[in-house]
């Protein structure tokens, strides 16, 4: 379980910092995100706090919860595969959706069933 919550949580922690620079708000803004340079890094502070969530195993579900916010708020925004052109980047952007929808799934595991054993939750009971 605590390589798994590594493993689900780094993406996460590694991505979110990226939130807060100019070139991720503007890029955001050219996909048609409103308000992106408030919403862009409040989706990495829900990253970076749901990912140290999960990690830590501490009040995991809620971190859970957080994550599935931020993909179901980034993922059709950021992924919008059914409007691109181009094959090779149509392909690029369904496979990121997909990936998005996989760690949706996972993150509404984590909400059900906690982080289990080696987490800061397990110590608390």
């Amino acid at each position: 379980m605590l390589l798994g919550r590594l493993f689900f949580a780094l993406i996460f922690l590694m991505a979110g910092p990226n939130h807060f620079s100019s070139q991720t708000i503007a890029y955001a803004a050219s996909q048609g995100v409103p308000l992106a340079s408030i919403v862009v890094p409040f989706s990495g502070a829900l990253a970076i706090v749901g990912g140290l969530s999960i990690l830590l195993g501490y009040r995991a579900r809620i971190g859970a919860w957080l994550i599935a916010l931020f993909l179901v708020g980034v993922t059709p925004m950021m992924h919008k595969f059914w409007v691109v052109p181009d094959p090779m980047m149509h392909q690029l952007q369904m496979i990121m959706f997909m990936k998005n929808m996989a760690m949706l799934g996972g993150a509404l595991l984590i909400t059900q069933f906690g982080a289990g054993p080696w987490s800061l939750d397990s110590r608390r009971k």
